[in-house]
């Protein structure tokens, strides 16, 4: 069951990334380093660790005289994303909804 787990995607700071592209088409660098909470250079070698794993799409513009970058999930890991998130909800479900007993 572990095994299903995705060692790329399971880092709590990348985990969070995706899970915030998972639900917008195109999100500005700004924007997931506000809802991350990581800092410009932490949020970077992390998006470089998912482009390098080819589970996002980077794209970088300038408007006006200021650089841009924008991050979207690859079909690849909206692939990824999604076992990996079946793989947790099948470890969460097989935990019993109360725990048992322990005997005093």
């Amino acid at each position: 069951m572990i095994d299903r787990l995705d060692p790329i995607i399971h880092a709590p700071a990348r985990l969070s990334i995706m899970a915030i592209l998972a639900a917008t088409e195109w999100a500005e660098f700004r924007f997931l380093r506000e809802e991350t909470g990581l800092s410009d250079s932490a949020l970077s070698k992390q998006l470089s660790t998912l482009e390098s794993a080819g589970y996002v799409q980077v794209r970088k513009w300038f408007l006006g005289k200021r650089p841009r970058t924008s991050v979207k999930l690859s079909r690849s890991g909206r692939t990824a994303f999604d076992a990996h998130v079946a793989a947790l909800r099948a470890l969460v479900d097989r935990v019993p909804s109360e725990s048992p007993s322990v005997p005093p």
